[in-house]
Parts: C-alpha cells; structure tokens; sequence
C-alpha cells in the first residue's frame, strides 16, 4: 500500500518533471544500435588503450584483445567504439573473438569495419551474411546501402532503401541514414 504523503510527493509538480528530466536523459545512454544516432561514448578502450588492447572492467587496465573476456554487448559495445575511432583492424579483432560468429549483429559491424577500411567485396560479403541471418537487420541494410553509393551503384542502394522501409524503417536512422546517403552521395557522416 502506498502511503497518502508518498502520494502526494509523487504527484508534486517537480516530481514530475524531475522524473521526465531523469527519463530523458537516461534514453540516449541505453541506445547503442541501430536507432542510436549519436557517436559512442569514449570510454577507457579508446582514451588510454593502445592498438591492439581494450579495457577489462575487472582488471581495471588495458588488456590484449585476444585476452578479453567480454560478454557479448560488451564486445558489440566495444567494437563500436574501436570502429568509430578508426581503429577498425581492433574493432575486426574484437568482433572475431564473438561466442557466436554468425550473429547478425557481429557480421554487420564486420561488414562496416571492412568496408570502413576499404574493403568492399569483403564488407559486402558479410552484410550478405548477416541479411542471410536476419533479414529484418535494418541497420545491415542501411550499411550495405551506403557501400553501394560508394561503389556508386545507387539503384543498388535505392533497393535497401525500399526495403527498410518495407520493413518498418522510414522513420529510424537507418532508413534517415540510407536515405540522405542516396540524396548527397555522403557516407561519412555519422554511421555506426
């Protein structure tokens, strides 16, 4: 049972507005796929690691990749971070220790790491895969799109553009993403 002052205090006017305020703000921290339209937050991974090393929350220091033991957010999380930091042959190393190779999210950002660093065929291929896994992975669809107008095949883009939005995405970032990609022929904005 609920207490009649608890009552009142929840239903003050700055409560309220306190509790929308902490919401608010809490949301963009819990968003990190494909409707996250901000960077990733640094963390130590990429502020103090060095090449080839990422964080261990437990050890409190700099580990060699092939020793991290991350879970499996952690290691999308972290892969992420190292992809948008440029550092995309970690953010390959990262994603190759996955417990599950075939996941569709670790096959799309090692699609978007190899395309990142000029691989093409080879990004291609692994969104490919990943489509194969989940053919309703819009955030696959919208990188695959953008190789495609790198690759300036923008029919080819304009495909995975009617098909996010087929399937739910015209107002999401990958379909908003994809979409000002065809228009501007710009992939380097924010896109990962």
């Amino acid at each position: 049972m609920i207490r009649p002052a608890l009552v009142t205090f929840l239903s003050t006017p700055g409560f309220a507005l306190g509790a929308v305020i902490g919401v608010a703000l809490a949301l963009p921290a819990l968003a990190v796929g494909p409707e996250d339209d901000t960077p990733p937050t640094p963390t130590q991974t990429t502020t103090i690691c060095a090449e080839g090393m990422v964080w261990d929350q437990t050890t409190q220091a700099c580990i060699a990749i092939q020793d991290s033991r991350l879970d499996h957010d952690a290691l999308i999380g972290a892969a992420r971070e190292l992809a948008y930091a440029d550092r995309h042959a970690d953010a390959i190393a990262l994603l190759q220790m996955a417990a599950d190779p075939d996941d569709s999210m670790v096959l799309t950002y090692l699609g978007f790491s190899h395309r990142s660093a000029g691989r093409m065929d080879t990004g291609l291929g692994y969104y490919d895969r990943a489509l194969t896994q989940d053919p309703d992975n819009l955030l696959a669809r919208a990188y695959m799109g953008m190789a495609f107008v790198q690759l300036g095949r923008d029919a080819d883009a304009q495909v995975q553009l009617v098909e996010i939005r087929a399937r739910g995405g015209a107002g999401g970032w990958p379909g908003r993403a994809l979409a000002a990609a065809i228009r501007d022929g710009d992939t380097s904005a924010y896109d990962y």
